[in-house]
């Protein structure tokens, strides 16, 4: 089963939450960079752990980034940071979070001040 990505660009997908297990595919797919916008343990004790899925996003040749946001407090220096990983980090680049849509508002915070 394919992962239902949100494709903004060429170069930008969001996701809703990973776990270890869809790096693979992620990487199949061509993403070279992937940010993790979740606070660990937002999700309770079933939430993949930051430090599981940075190991096998780096296992697998991947570029990782934790950038935890809450969706209701993003603050400046995280869109200025959000904005840095974009610039910085090889593309294209996926983020996730729970759902996608706080990863998604966050790119497009980052982008107004590119």
């Amino acid at each position: 089963m394919s992962l239902p990505i949100s494709c903004h660009t060429s170069q930008f997908g969001t996701l809703g939450q990973i776990d270890p297990s869809h790096l693979a595919q992620i990487a199949q797919q061509g993403y070279k960079s992937v940010i993790n916008n979740r606070p660990d343990g937002e999700g309770g004790p079933d939430q993949p752990t930051n430090a599981a899925i940075q190991a096998e996003a780096e296992k697998l040749g991947l570029n990782y980034a934790y950038l935890p946001v809450v969706a209701s407090a993003i603050t400046q220096a995280q869109v200025l940071e959000m904005a840095r990983l974009l610039k910085t980090m090889p593309g294209p680049v996926l983020a996730f979070c729970r759902s996608g849509a706080r990863s998604t508002n966050l790119y497009q915070m980052a982008l107004q001040v590119s």
